[in-house]
């Protein structure tokens, strides 16, 4: 046997397109991490103005129109309306400006990512520079001490998504990476759904009162971590039974490739490139992140949509992995054809 049909034998045709596809996700992988976080830079950052009315419409035009559209300026009616904003995240930092004083205030929630706000206050003070004002920073909705750059929520959700792909991963390849029959497909997902019932608890109860590294609610939490598992197992699931071992890398590429560069973790979405800001708000790691640190940081506003976005990934997956099973009707795993004999009766082909 030559050289050549060494190689045959050793690198069969499929291991040759596995490897081939495993370099692409790699590829993709740097692609899409650097792409998304080598220059961040706030771009059309909600962002509210107080001021006295005479210069109110002057101030929100000058701010909109600084170099980069860091800033999507509105005027707001008040402080107070200010800070009910920023709780409900609908504007991520406010400029207040004193109407008697030559002390403005920037307000920033840094449990929203202290990258973002800390830009904020630098923008506001830069801003304000010309005008000989001074600026203070309040930080209405502070990230924890222990919560190091407000990532501890992205990490949480980062380390659900992880367990939810791997189990899926093991359920599928410990017998085959196509669910023979129905009954093994609803099986596998009642066991991810207990799985995930464990790994958001578990992991609620690690973040919050073992490490103290996030506030909130731990049950809230908890229900998250739950939802999110088992949208991102489900979808493995889905994913395998159409398309056996490629499945594990495809969910790889959603969750991992796509998913986790643009979940606004290291840097907030306004801080991120066009592509990696439309479409981390639809992937598992970007809803679990915003609702992850709307419990911890903002009194629990603003996941209604992230909520139905993880509840769809679950759904989808939960309807295609069963819907996929219906191929296989054999309840032993054979499913050979069957001819029939001489006798009338049938045998395995």
């Amino acid at each position: 046997m030559n050289f050549a049909d060494e190689v045959k034998n050793a690198v069969t045709t499929r291991a040759a397109l596995l490897v081939i596809g495993v370099l692409g996700l790699q590829l993709l992988f740097i692609a899409s991490y650097v792409g998304a976080l080598h220059r961040p830079d706030p771009t059309d950052v909600p962002f509210g103005v107080v001021a006295p009315r005479q210069v109110s419409e002057q101030l929100v035009t000058r701010l909109g129109d600084l170099p980069g559209d860091p800033l999507d300026t509105r005027a707001v009616s008040d402080a107070a309306e200010a800070r009910r904003q920023i709780q409900n995240r609908d504007i991520d930092g406010a400029l207040i400006v004193s109407p008697t004083g030559a002390t403005d205030t920037v307000l920033v929630a840094s449990g929203g990512g202290t990258v973002l706000a800390s830009s904020l206050a630098r923008i506001a003070k830069e801003a304000e520079g010309p005008r000989q004002r001074a600026v203070r920073t309040v930080d209405v909705a502070p990230a924890s001490p222990d919560d190091f750059d407000g990532l501890s929520s992205f990490y949480l959700v980062v380390g659900w998504c992880v367990g939810g792909y791997l189990c899926a991963s093991i359920l599928a390849i410990s017998a085959g990476t196509k669910p023979a029959n129905r009954q093994r497909a609803v099986i596998r997902t009642a066991v991810m759904a207990l799985y995930s019932i464990a790994g958001g608890i578990g992991g609620a109860v690690i973040i919050g009162p073992i490490l103290g590294a996030l506030p909130g609610s731990v049950w809230a939490l908890a229900g998250l971590g739950a939802l999110v598992v088992f949208a991102v197992g489900m979808i493995t699931l889905a994913l395998e039974a159409l398309t056996g071992i490629v499945g594990i890398g495809l969910a790889v590429l959603i969750i991992v490739v796509a998913g986790n560069p643009s979940a606004g973790g290291a840097f907030p979405l306004p801080m991120l490139p066009d592509f990696w800001r439309a479409i981390g708000p639809a992937l598992p790691p970007g809803a679990g992140t915003w609702t992850a640190r709307s419990i911890a940081y903002f009194n629990g506003n603003a996941v209604t949509g992230p909520l139905l976005v993880l509840s769809a990934w679950a759904v989808v997956g939960t309807a295609l992995t069963l819907l996929l099973s219906m191929r296989h009707r054999t309840t032993d795993g054979d499913t050979r054809p069957t001819t029939t004999t001489a006798t009338g009766g049938s045998s395995p082909a």
